[in-house]
């Protein structure tokens, strides 16, 4: 494999589009790292990004130890470093890193913030990659991560996490998956295989190709069933929503499954209600935060609050409605700011915040309010302590804040809308639909807000063509408030021209349920009744005909249709539409009689017999026709007053219908003014119905689950009730067990001190019987030996004062043991029976302790004694910041600080040592355990307020528990620095004399004079070649003695010369004396002039 020093060289820059695997790691994370890189393919497409929590004061060595295993490049980031298809990236130390596109950037870390560079890299990488983005989290401590991988995967990425069997430490990847932000778990092996299959998943779902390109036809209907099947499931048409977004989602769920393409995924999608629900939730995107975008938050408080409240009248309530709440994050931040804006205020003021969304289990989630710590990054100290309650490990919303807001499951695309709202915030959901779905929200939320009402957006949404009802408020450019428009109605958006596949498919399988309904409902009716009949719905559309029916209804000119009143021949529509209103009023049938219609020419009068059908899906209506004809005049063959009783029938049942007509238009109208003024505020207690009917669902719950929690309470509590007597009578057993087993002697004394029990080891320790102590004053037992005043004091302050006696130390003289030394335990204790006052008295005969501790003292004593008597400086550091425990009197000179060293850290105390080798030294023996041995070793310390320097032999010896761990440093310090200047004086004075000794040497061989030294310890001369050519010696000869040098003055000189050179020794001058000498080689007697004088060494000698 390739090996590399670190790489710093930047790699080439490339276009991006390939995917970026961010890889995060902790503790126990370098194995990690290399058993996945090992197994990353040479070309993999993709980059890698290694992303670990690195000591700040160590330069990293990751890229050298990964190239060792394999062949990829691996660099460290450098500044704007520009990313590469099969290349990977280590982050240097100290760093934080961020990803813009194509470009990674480095920052200082900020020493003062916890560390969490993975969520750091990770959310940048999710922001700006999007779905090329896909986070690992490996072995590691803490949370670090989670957050990082859940933006990733909203984003459309994809996020991993290592396995717990496999990981060294397994929070980190632990933390993610109970967060539920985990697509795969996997052993670090196993992951570069997976990643290889999305990416062949992705491209095979056209997820990596531009928008603008097409996707092929067949895949384009696979798409529309996957839509038609979410529909049916979920009740959402996702026709209208952007559909490379929507491809790019089912893409993911294709990956995770490992289906091979969309027809496969289709099928499997068809047969598991699970995966559907997994797709769903999916694309929803559930992407939200605390406080996301925090200027956001700062406009609400600065701008928005402060405008809404200047035109709000006393007891009028504050309404909010977030449209998209997800998982209530954001409701719940609005109910943050709104809380410390009003301040006390809030106690006077109504709020009502509705918070709704289309994922059932987002709003489960939101309605529950607990959150993870990792959720709450974005939240201060101060908010989480006055806002959040912790429970189980997790946090949940305060009460206060919780009951500011109401959660729904409510789509604001095609469910009534809240009402009179104050303040809408629909953030980063628009953003997911296309123009027609827009245009509709919009007018859905310019008619829920009051007027000035505020419309809040995500930072890349807009009004776009809804510019008509709202306008930019301020400089805050996704803050809107409405328009006023003439009117408050839904501003409908116009439907498209085609339907959606939805619609089309419900429609059809509407249409059939229909047929075969109403066919079975009325099939016996029609059975018993031959007369001509039709089946109609509410919208007054003719379903089924039975029998001829030309006679009452016939096709109008112009475009055909099975609308019942337009087809209805003339004076029969109107007596249809009431006699219709009248059956399904009151639920019953209606029968209209001798309704005059003209057929060919003819008059007839027709009996109308409608019959609501209320078994069937929809409300339906069997209406029955029975024709009468009117016979003319030259046909009729019946006497005057026969045709006069006809006529006057005839005029009372026109009366009679006239009436009744009176009597339908006067009911009709009373309908009609009643529907009038029904429908002007229909929408409006519609709308607070709703409101009311989630507000109160919810208080249903939450009653619910309090009920349920509460009888669950009392349920164990009954138990725990009813099983106390036997958990009693168990722990008096125990007790008593313990009592009687414990080796410690234990007495218990009443109040006025006498022994009401005493255990086993008492009366076995202390030789005492049972019959004997038992009811006996204390003091009077075992004749009277406990009789003693530090006694009685000790147990005179137990139950007076309510004392408690620890380690109470007394001696006490025992007939038969001689004297012990006891530690005493008192302390009250009630007998819950008759709430008895007593005394437990626990006795511990320490008296072999007392006599190992007197010795270990005495010792110690001794050593400290030894140690600060030595004329050896020493000292004890302890801890890793060489704290200085103990130091002697020549330590504390020789550091000249004095005694106020002690207990501070040594380079606190003797700051001038940081800059020398000794600190380093130290350290060395403490992390090592190894002794070091110093010689001659040069210091320098500030003294008195001057700098000193000297010389110090030293030992440094690791200082060792009873365990063997080394806890600090035992220093011994001889200060050699005069003798070490002495030497150095001497070297020098060597070094001056052997240069005398030359130039002496030139001056004499000049000028035939001869010079002789004496050492007065040898006795020893050393005579130059002329001096022995002078006495007559053999220059060759090297053994000559001081006797060779006097023995050869005449007799008569030897005392002066004598003389004069012990005149110079006492005053330690230079002496010169004149004397003859007899040479020995040829006898001959000369005269000599001889000029000398005494050397000494330092010390005078």
């Amino acid at each position: 494999m390739a090996t590399t020093k670190k790489n710093k060289t930047e790699p080439p820059a490339t276009k991006q589009n390939f995917p970026i695997v961010g890889i995060g790691a902790s503790a126990g994370g370098l194995d990690a790292f290399k058993q996945l890189i090992a197994a990353v393919p040479e070309n993999s497409g993709m980059a890698y990004v290694l992303v670990q929590h690195l000591d700040p004061t160590h330069e990293s060595y990751l890229p050298e130890i990964l190239q060792r295993v394999t062949k990829i490049p691996v660099f460290e980031i450098t500044e704007d470093i520009h990313l590469a298809p099969d290349h990977i990236y280590t982050i240097p130390s100290n760093k934080i890193l961020t990803s813009t596109d194509g470009v990674l950037q480095l920052t200082p870390r900020d020493k003062k913030k916890l560390n969490l560079c993975i969520n750091t890299f990770f959310i940048s990488l999710a922001d700006v990659h999007r779905e090329f983005a896909v986070g690992v989290v490996l072995s590691g401590t803490g949370s670090d991560g989670t957050l990082g991988l859940k933006a990733i995967k909203e984003n459309g990425g994809f996020s991993f996490a290592q396995d717990k069997e496999s990981a060294a430490y397994d929070s980190m990847p632990q933390s993610a998956v109970n967060a539920g932000v985990v697509d795969f778990i996997l052993t670090p092996e196993k992951i570069p295989a997976q990643l290889l299959q999305i990416t062949n998943t992705y491209k095979q779902s056209h997820v990596y190709k531009e928008s603008k390109e097409e996707v092929p036809k067949d895949d384009e209907e696979i798409f529309k069933q996957i839509i038609l099947l979410l529909n049916n499931r979920s009740g959402v048409d996702f026709s209208y929503y952007k559909q490379p977004t929507f491809h790019r989602r089912i893409a993911r769920r294709i990956a995770i499954g490992n289906k091979n393409n969309l027809a496969e995924y289709l099928k499997f999608l068809r047969t598991n209600e699970v995966e559907q629900d997994a797709l769903f939730q999916d694309v929803l995107i559930p992407v939200t935060a605390f406080f996301r975008d925090t200027k956001t938050f700062q406009n609400l408080t600065e701008t928005i609050f402060p405008a809404l409240f200047s035109n709000k009248s006393a007891g009028e309530p504050v309404r909010f409605w977030i449209a998209g709440c997800s998982t209530g994050e954001e409701a719940f931040s609005i109910a943050m700011c709104l809380h410390e804006f009003l301040g006390e205020k809030i106690l006077d003021t109504k709020i009502q915040i509705f918070a709704s969304d289309i994922s059932r289990k987002a709003i489960g989630k939101a309605r529950a309010a607990i959150y993870t710590k990792a959720d709450l990054e974005n939240i201060s100290d101060s908010q989480l302590k006055k806002y959040f309650v912790k429970s189980n490990g997790a946090f949940e919303v305060s009460k206060v804040i919780r009951e500011m807001c109401v959660f729904a499951l409510h789509n604001f695309l095609k469910d009534p809308p809240f009402a009179k709202m104050d303040l809408i915030s629909c953030r980063n959901v628009l953003i997911y639909m296309d123009t027609f779905l827009q245009k509709k929200a919009f007018s859905t939320f310019h008619y829920a807000l009051k007027d000035e009402g505020f419309l809040l957006l995500g930072k890349s949404e807009t009004t776009g063509a809804s510019s008509d009802l709202f306008t930019q408020f301020g400089k805050n450019d996704k803050i809107y408030s409405k328009k006023a428009v003439p009117g408050r109605f839904i501003h409908l958006a116009a439907e498209r021209k085609e339907e959606s596949l939805a619609t089309k498919e419900k429609a059809i399988i509407k249409q059939q349920a229909t047929q075969t309904d109403f066919r079975k409902s009325a099939e016996s009716i029609m059975i018993s009744k031959s007369p001509a009949s039709v089946v109609v719905n509410e919208q007054m559309d003719i379903v089924h005909i039975h029998g001829d029916i030309s006679p009452f209804l016939q096709q109008p000119q112009g475009k055909p249709t099975h609308n019942l009143m337009k087809m209805a021949r003339e004076g029969l529509a109107f007596e249809l539409r009431n006699a219709i209103h009248k059956a399904k009023k009151n639920e019953k049938d209606i029968i209209k009689e001798s309704v005059p219609i003209k057929f060919n020419g003819e008059k007839s009068l027709v009996t109308i017999d409608i019959t609501p059908l209320t078994n069937t899906v929809d409300l339906h209506f069997l209406i029955q026709f029975e024709k009468k004809i009117i016979p003319s005049e030259k046909d009729n063959k019946k006497s005057t007053s026969q045709k006069e009783n006809t006529e006057q029938q005839r005029n009372s049942e026109l009366e009679k219908e006239l009436s009744q007509t009176r009597e339908d238009m006067r009911a009709i109208t009373e309908d009609m003014e009643a529907s009038n003024e029904e429908l002007q505020s229909a929408n409006e207690e519609l709308q607070s119905s709703n409101e009311e009917m989630q507000s109160l669902n919810e208080e249903l719950e939450t009653s619910r689950e309090e009920i349920q929690s509460t009888n669950e309470e009392l349920i164990i509590v009954n138990q725990e009730l009813l099983d106390k007597q036997d958990e009693l009578n168990a722990s008096r057993y125990y007790a008593e067990s313990i009592v009687t087993t414990i080796r410690q002697p234990l007495i218990v004394l009443d109040k006025k001190l006498r022994i009401k029990t005493a255990n086993v080891a008492f009366y076995k320790f202390f030789n005492a019987e049972e019959n004997e102590t038992e009811g006996k004053f204390f003091y009077e037992i075992q004749n009277s030996q406990w009789d003693d005043s530090l006694m009685r004091s000790m147990l005179e302050r137990v139950l007076p004062k309510q004392e408690r006696i620890d380690d109470f130390e007394i001696k006490l003289e025992f007939p038969s043991m001689g004297m012990r030394t006891l530690i005493l335990n008192a302390r009250q204790i009630i007998n819950q029976k008759d709430r008895e006052q007593l005394i437990l008295l626990a006795i511990e005969d320490v008296t072999e302790k007392a006599e190992a501790r007197a010795i270990i003292e005495a010792s110690e004593k001794r050593f400290s004694n030894i140690f600060s008597q030595s004329l050896m400086a020493i000292a004890i550091f302890k801890g890793p910041e060489m704290l200085i425990e103990f130091a002697n009197e020549p330590m504390i000179d020789v550091l000249g600080k004095g005694n106020g060293i002690i207990n501070k850290p040594l380079l606190e105390a003797v700051p001038e040592l940081i800059d020398q080798e000794f600190p380093k030294l130290l350290r060395d023996v403490y992390t090592t355990g190894v002794a070091f041995e110093g010689f001659e070793t040069k210091a320098t310390l500030v003294q008195n307020g001057k700098s000193v320097e000297t010389y110090f032999n030293f030992l440094y010896q690791p200082y060792r528990e009873v365990d063997n761990s080394i806890t600090g440093i035992t220093v011994l310090a001889t200060n050699v620095g005069e003798l070490v200047f002495a030497q150095k004086r001497i070297e020098e004075s060597e070094r001056e004399q052997k240069k005398l000794a030359a130039h002496l040497k030139l001056a004499t061989d000049s000028a035939n004079v001869g010079v002789w030294s004496l050492d007065v310890d040898s006795s020893k001369l050393e005579w130059s070649k002329i001096h022995k050519i002078l006495w007559g010696y053999d220059v060759k000869r090297e053994d000559l003695m001081y006797e060779d040098w006097h023995k050869l003055i005449v007799p008569e000189d030897k005392e002066l010369a004598f003389h004069k050179i012990e005149e110079s020794k006492l005053n330690k001058g230079i002496y010169e004396v004149d004397y003859r000498i007899k040479r020995t080689n040829d006898g001959a007697v000369v005269w000599m002039k001889s000029t000398g004088q005494y050397l000494y060494d330092e010390f005078g000698k």
